[in-house]
């Protein structure tokens, strides 16, 4: 399998033009073209690690607190799950659960498979892996579901003493959660699970090595 570095082509991750690797800026767009994002792995596992610590805390510390006439319980993500479970909101218990807990653990997750995968890369589950790195993309962005329905929420529901909402300690680790994730993919260089897999080039006698193994 023949990669487009070992041909001397490189790609515009902006738009896409596909051009020799002699070129330092696309002749298309003008933007910077290299042939493998520089230290991808690097920082790729740096803001994995960044937001596998922060997964704690955000899961930990309360998300938000609804008052009632002054009183009010603070709420984790689950608890908050919990009640909307309670008051006959499954459909809605199950969207938060899924974009606040299932979502980030599983971008987290599908990250450290495809940095694994860079490090020793399997020809028979490249497929699956660029499908893998295409949905993390993808569902990147529903992860800011829940902090958009809480700054919604607390921007309306502002009524003193009869019913407040305030956002807790646990919406900023959520979001720092989030944001890291899709820098995380957006730093990841996919085209680094190709070169994972391609052979090694295969290195070349000198032409008097030849002859003289002819000969013999």
């Amino acid at each position: 399998m023949t990669t487009g570095k070992r041909l001397g082509l490189q790609q515009c991750l902006d738009c896409h033009e596909v051009c020799h690797s002699d070129l330092h800026h696309c002749p298309r767009c003008g933007a910077t073209v290299s042939i493998r994002r520089r230290n991808s792995i690097q920082r790729t596992w740096a803001l994995l690690i960044t937001a596998a610590i922060l997964f704690i805390p955000a899961n930990l510390l309360p998300i938000m607190t609804v008052s009632q006439f002054g009183k009010g319980t603070p709420d984790t993500i689950m608890s908050g799950v919990i009640e909307l479970m309670r008051h006959d909101m499954v459909p809605i218990a199950l969207l938060v659960f899924t974009a606040s807990i299932l979502v980030p653990l599983f971008k987290l997750i599908g990250m450290v498979i495809l940095l694994l995968a860079v490090r020793k890369g399997k020809p028979a589950q490249i497929r699956r892996h660029i499908q893998l790195y295409r949905f993390i993309e993808w569902i990147g962005r529903w992860s800011m579901l829940d902090i958009f329905m809480i700054s919604i929420l607390v921007a309306l529901v502002s009524f003193g003493r009869l019913g407040t909402i305030e956002a807790g300690p646990g919406a900023v680790a959520f979001s720092s959660v989030v944001v890291l994730t899709m820098l995380a993919a957006i730093s990841f260089d996919p085209r680094l699970l190709w070169d994972a897999i391609e052979p090694p080039a295969r290195s070349k006698l000198p032409a008097a090595a030849v002859s003289t193994t002819d000969d013999k």
